[in-house]
Parts: C-alpha cells; structure tokens; sequence
C-alpha cells in the first residue's frame, strides 16, 4: 500500500463497523467504540467531517461511505484545509426557519461556526434562513440565478414552478421510505442539473426533511376525513395529491402556516413532523396523522457564474464540505421523523431531537393499510399524470427510465 494513493491508502486505513444497529467510521484496528478518525493516519475530523454512529439502514450506510471516500479522495484539500489565500464570504440563505433542526443541527454548526477554522480562514459563510433573509422558499432559486446568493437551499417541490423536473424527485406519495427517497434523488440529479445549468444554477447536494405528515386543528382517524378540509401544501404534487383525496389544496409559506391553524384559515397543514415541532404547530393543532406523503426532499443550489470562478482548490474544497453536509441531513432526516412524532405526543424518553409538548400533548393518528394503498392509486392515476402534464412528455419518459425501476410505479400515457 506504500504506492498507493494518498486517497486509496486513507480508505485502507479505515473501518466502518456495526456495533448495536449502528454504523461507526474508525481507524482501522481501533477497537469499536473509539469512534474517531486518527488524524495521523486520515485526517477526517480535523477537516469538519465530524464522524458520527449513524441508524443502520443501507442508504445511510452509502452516504457515509461515499462521504468517507470523498474526503480522502480530495487529496489533502478537505484533511488538510486551504493553503493560504484571498478570503472568500460566501452568501447563503437555506432554511425555511431558524428553529428548525436542518438549521441549528447542520447548516449553523457545519457553514457557519466551524467553515473558517475548517478552512484555514479562508471562507466564511454569512448565512441566512428564509425568514431572517426576508424570502420566501419559490424565491430561493431565483436569487440563487439572480447572483445576489451564491448559495441557496429549499424544497424541490417549493421552487419546481421555475423547473418542474424537480418536482418529480419527490412527487406526493411517490416515496414511502426514505431509502427510496435518497435513491431517487441521486439517480435525478444528473438530469435536473442539466436543466438547471441553463438558468446558470447547479445542485451541489440533496437533503430532506422529516417524513411530512399532516399537522390537524381537527380529529382525524383516516384519509376519509379529509373531503371537504383545507389542507397547506407547499408545491404542486401535494397540492394534486390532496385534490384526489378530496379535499382543498392550500399554497401557504411555511412561516404563515402557525397563523392560519391558528384562525381556522386552514384545517391541516402538511409538513416534517421535526419540522413542526420546531416551529411550534403543536400549539395549533390537536391531531398528527402520520401518513408519509413525501420528504420534501430538496438540494442546495449554486450560482454558477460564482461557481466557476471559484479557484478549482477552494471548489473542491467546498465540494467535499457539501458531501459532509449531505451526509449529515440525510441522516437528521431519518432519525427526525419518529423523533419528531415522539416529540409532539409528548414521549419524552424518546424525544432526544426536537421540544417535548409537556401540556397538551397531540393525538398519534397511525395512517391503515387502505389508506396507504388509496395515496399509491392517486398516486399513478392522478399526480404522476398532472406531473407529466406540467413537464411535458419528456418527462414521463425519464419518469419510466430513471424512477420506476426504483419505485416500481410506471407512468401510463393517457
């Protein structure tokens, strides 16, 4: 291994292991539980690539290990930070709330507060949550083309009305699972990146949300309660699933939604069930049916005029701190959405993530079988159509070829 690359050699060096259903990175040769890269050997964590146990499913296992490879793949420009250079300020806005955990758990801790040390110095990021930036999420992407951020985050779904490909990365009912989610994602983001380099904008990293589910001012015991309500959705695909199921799709930002639970304006509101945790729904609502219709799975996107001048060090260098930011909110969304139902019927010996609701704790809707199977059937007869209707016949065929193998719906012209 002595003439081995610097990166095959760092992957050499190291050993994921399963202890207790969960994954840990560690040099190889430690014993288990030392779950830390040694620095002299493959210096991960001194890069701000912060190596975590992580729940054992296979798709969260592949992120690590590609973060992982990555890192060590980068040569240097990751372990070892920057040379020295001109200071670069990088403008970001990413986050619907600063109370969300996507923000204070990830974006905060990872871009802001550990970027210059994990750089040398070099690059500090000024960012910015939707609301203390004064936006709302359908603008992220059109300041992102616009230049005036260089770094952008939101929902597919929210900002697919610019490119409506994206909105089929994640289309209402399409994933069940989250695995599911993040394969489809990755499989997609070659063709919505060829879509999107025409605006002058590039996805640099996926993440999702918690499991969105549905936050009720009402009772509700099952699908059929629906007819009638208005329910807050935030893009088109939700909007089309909840049409099917007969009740009234209702386009809210996500920072009014408090109010309109809280006035009536609304009767449901579809969100991350962490993410209305952190943004107190629980306070506005009684009942939290948790039928997963998406995970409002969303990306990271570049300005890429910006992008391109960057020098190619500092690009890499960024690159592959996105790859770790990636790692880490796949992970969050997962280990979020049992989280945050756990929170909000205030189990407190499970809440570890989000705010336990100590007085009046919500009501746990389970979503049955039947209904699961009725969003599957509006799924293939009425969103996937409208989807394919939005982003022309072309879609339906890329629909067929990169999708459908993996969520085992075909799209049927009709």
């Amino acid at each position: 291994m002595a003439n081995a690359p610097a990166g095959v050699a760092c992957l050499a060096s190291l050993a994921i292991t399963r202890t207790r259903g969960m994954f840990a990175v560690h040099a190889r040769g430690d014993p288990p539980s030392k779950r830390v890269v040694d620095s002299g050997r493959c210096p991960l964590s001194s890069a701000g690539l912060s190596v975590f146990p992580i729940k054992e499913t296979h798709m969260l296992k592949r992120i690590l290990v590609a973060a992982v490879a990555a890192a060590c793949a980068s040569g240097g420009a990751f372990a070892q930070s920057l040379p020295a250079g001109p200071k670069i300020t990088v403008t970001a806005v990413t986050q619907a709330a600063p109370s969300i955990p996507q923000y204070t758990k990830v974006d905060v801790p990872v871009l802001r507060e550990n970027m210059p040390k994990a750089s040398n110095g070099r690059i500090e990021f000024n960012l910015k949550s939707w609301p203390e930036a004064n936006v709302q999420g359908p603008e992220v992407i059109r300041l992102v083309r616009s230049g005036q951020v260089d770094i952008g985050g939101a929902p597919l779904t929210t900002v697919s009305g610019d490119v409506p490909i994206l909105d089929g990365v994640d289309l209402a009912g399409l994933n069940p699972e989250i695995d599911q989610a993040f394969k489809v994602a990755e499989a997609m983001l070659p063709l919505a990146n060829r879509e999107l380099e025409r605006l002058g904008v590039k996805i640099i990293a996926t993440y999702p949300y918690p499991a969105q589910v549905f936050f009720c001012r009402k009772p509700i015991n099952g699908l059929a309660d629906f007819k009638g309500l208005k329910v807050r959705v935030n893009g088109p695909s939700p909007g089309d699933l909840m049409n099917a199921l007969g009740a009234q799709p209702t386009a809210l930002a996500f920072g009014e939604v408090y109010t309109a639970l809280e006035r009536g304006t609304v009767d449901c509101g579809v969100t991350g069930s962490g993410s209305g945790n952190g943004t107190k729904w629980y306070e506005v609502s009684t009942h939290l049916y948790t039928l997963s219709i998406s995970w409002s799975t969303s990306a990271y996107f570049v300005n890429l005029a910006w992008w391109n001048k960057l020098d190619p060090a500092v690009r890499s260098f960024l690159e592959a701190q996105f790859r770790d930011v990636q790692a880490r909110q796949w992970k969050l969304g997962a280990d979020a959405s049992q989280d945050g139902i756990d929170c909000n019927i205030g189990n407190a010996a499970a809440c570890t993530i989000g705010t336990v609701v100590k007085n009046r704790p919500m009501v746990w809707v389970k979503a049955s079988d039947a209904d699961k199977a009725r969003v599957r059937e509006a799924l293939q007869n009425v969103v996937l159509p409208n989807w394919v209707k939005r982003c022309g016949p072309k879609c339906g065929d890329i629909y067929n070829e990169v999708i459908a193998p993996i969520s085992g719906v075909r799209y049927s012209a009709r």
